[in-house]
């Protein structure tokens, strides 16, 4: 949608209520609003992904507090729904709360898109200044660093800069699709057990 402005993208946001299955993106730089409505393989993906941070978390003794589905705005500027994301080192400042505003609170410290039917630009989250983004794209994971202005693609994730996630874990996503989510999950464990690579 085209030529949109931020009042139309709350408006779309009030109208769509509690009906998870559409997620609305918006930018002022561009405006334009998206409406995308994902496909069971881009849910089965994004849910495998999640599952699989949140076996490394447990793994390295890390709390999180994660979100599926949650809207991010920079008032007037950007709203965006990542897939998934991982409040990590900011887990404290938004325990218990309802509603996050950014104006506020911290964004999360790690934003995961599965892109399937659309493409998502690591710029549609510059406003938000997410500072990690995974971008999984035909079996590729893609790790964005945000350094204040703009991201930069990088090889390690200031998450879990001692795994090589960018190779692991489309692994363990392409195992999942083809053995089941919890074989994944599983081997990912074993894995983990294995190799000795705490943090």
């Amino acid at each position: 949608m085209r030529h949109r402005t931020w009042e139309d993208y709350e408006d779309l946001l009030v109208r769509r209520k509690d009906n998870a299955g559409l997620r609305i993106q918006y930018s002022s730089a561009t405006q334009e609003i998206k409406i995308m409505s994902p496909l069971p393989k881009h849910a089965n993906v994004g849910d495998l992904l999640a599952d699989l941070v949140k076996a490394i978390l447990r793994y390295q003794g890390k709390d999180w507090q994660s979100f599926m589905p949650v809207t991010l705005k920079q008032m007037g500027i950007q709203g965006i729904e990542p897939d998934y994301c991982f409040y990590i080192q900011n887990r404290n400042r938004i325990l218990g709360k309802e509603r996050i505003g950014l104006s506020i609170d911290p964004p999360p410290d790690l934003a995961i898109e599965v892109d399937i039917t659309s493409i998502t630009y690591p710029e549609d989250y510059a406003a938000i200044a997410v500072p990690e983004l995974w971008i999984y794209r035909s079996s590729e994971l893609l790790i964005y660093g945000f350094d204040g202005q703009q991201y930069q693609d990088t090889q390690t994730s200031l998450q879990f800069p001692t795994l090589d996630v960018k190779t692991l874990l489309p692994q363990y996503c392409d195992r999942g699709w083809q053995l089941g989510s919890s074989v994944a999950l599983r081997e990912l464990e074993d894995f983990l057990n294995e190799s000795g690579l705490r943090q």
